[in-house]
């Protein structure tokens, strides 16, 4: 007897819970501006990105050349930075100022410059200098003019220094140009690949900035629809704050499970990026993911009172977001402020956390902090958005008392003017 009342309740918050769940799924297939920032966007933004950055590396960087020396070693250090297939010297300028306006031009993107005494110094044995000037508007056009003159010079050092040893063997040559052997491997990202370096962040970024554009928009055109600007329609299934939220986060998991295996599986697929994951390490991890940037995204979205704000407020935080978050920029060099700011924003943990899971093979007690960070932000936002769902829901129910109390005193007044007219 007593456990049928029980029965009832949770038997009417699954069918409310349901019934939410699908109607939100026939919203967003419904609204297109929905639909391009949960499908469109996600399908489209990691293959452009993947595809912009496919080559890895840059190669084959115009260069100015302003040679004041003119001398078979300045030459010769020329023909080993144009050897290489980093950069290409495009032109042979007779001044700076020439060289400058092809810079300005961007028919170059670097100027090397040696002076007319490099050759004099050398021979007297003093230290000469050879300028760089770089481009900074693109950093891997600088990084390519770099390092092709920074391998051509220490060429150029190791003749230098034998022509100068006075050595009678190659094994002793080899002694003093190089006393101590080394080998340069980048662990993780062997082609120095840009793509391989950028990419997984993007990837994990772009879940969440859809997730914020995507139900800020559903916000903002339910709140548009309503006549008294309320986010929770009034209906008997929208009764339950638990049923609204579990409702509405379903519908947006439903979705996003498909979406995040191509973002994070497909695509790299695709560009044949570094994919050394354990699938249930990877599963594991980005489902703790998924659901704090639902939940962080429904607690924003309370905020949103038009479709066309959540453009205005969440597009341009993706670049800052991608730099706290210390992949594109190193941690330790983030001040602390910035730092406590970014534990705010699923992003961080999970960028850091994907990196470490799909590019270096990490397992999931290797990012421990991580995966917890990712479970306590989903508690949070799923307590925040309870609270300011059940302060909607007590709104929409104080709008519509409101209502039917105005609609009573009209009926009244209609009735005691219709006395009256009698």
């Amino acid at each position: 007897m007593n456990n049928k009342p029980f029965r009832h309740i949770i038997r009417q918050g699954l069918t409310g819970l349901i019934h939410i769940c699908a109607h939100e799924l026939k919203q967003v297939f419904k609204d297109q501006g929905v639909l391009i920032f949960f499908l469109l966007v996600p399908l489209a933004y990691p293959l452009i990105y993947a595809f912009i950055y496919t080559n890895e590396v840059v190669r084959n960087v115009p260069a100015a050349v302003v040679d004041m020396s003119n001398s078979s070693q300045s030459r010769e250090f020329l023909r080993l930075v144009d050897a290489s297939a980093d950069v290409k010297i495009q032109s042979h300028c007779a001044d700076m100022e020439e060289a400058k306006t092809l810079l300005k031009e961007s028919k170059v993107y670097g100027i090397i410059y040696i002076p007319a005494d490099f050759s004099k110094n050398l021979a007297t044995g003093k230290q000469a200098t050879i300028s760089l000037y770089c481009d900074m508007s693109g950093m891997l056009y600088y990084k390519s003019l770099l390092l092709a003159s920074t391998n051509a010079s220490l060429t150029v050092n190791e003749k230098i220094q034998i022509e100068r040893a006075g050595n009678t063997t190659e094994r002793q040559d080899e002694i003093t140009t190089a006393p101590i052997e080394y080998e340069d491997i980048s662990l993780f990202n062997p082609q120095d690949g840009f793509a391989s370096f950028l990419i997984p962040a993007v990837l994990i970024l772009i879940i969440q900035q859809t997730l914020l554009l995507g139900i800020g928009m559903s916000a903002g055109t339910a709140r548009e629809k309503n006549r008294f600007r309320d986010l929770i329609p009034l209906s008997r299934h929208y009764q339950g704050t638990l049923r609204v939220v579990m409702g509405k986060s379903s519908a947006y998991l439903l979705i996003y499970l498909i979406v995040a295996v191509y973002i994070l599986c497909l695509v790299p697929h695709f560009f044949s990026l570094v994919q050394i994951a354990r699938p249930w390490t990877l599963i594991a991890f980005v489902f703790p993911y998924l659901l704090s940037c639902i939940f962080f995204a429904m607690t924003c979205s309370v905020f949103i009172h038009h479709r066309e704000a959540c453009l205005m407020i969440y597009v341009f935080t993706s670049v800052p977001l991608l730099f706290i978050s210390g992949i594109s920029w190193p941690g330790a060099a983030i001040p602390e402020f910035w730092k406590i700011f970014s534990y705010l924003f699923p992003s961080t943990f999970g960028i850091n956390g994907f990196v470490r899971i799909n590019s270096m093979g990490a397992t999931l007690n290797e990012v421990l902090p991580e995966y917890h960070a990712l479970w306590l932000q989903t508690g949070v936002y799923f307590i925040t958005t309870c609270l300011v769902y059940r302060y909607q829901v007590t709104l929409s129910r104080r709008h519509a008392l409101e209502r039917l109390h105005i609609f009573r005193l009209r009926m009244l007044a209609a009735k005691k003017q219709r006395k009256q007219t009698t």
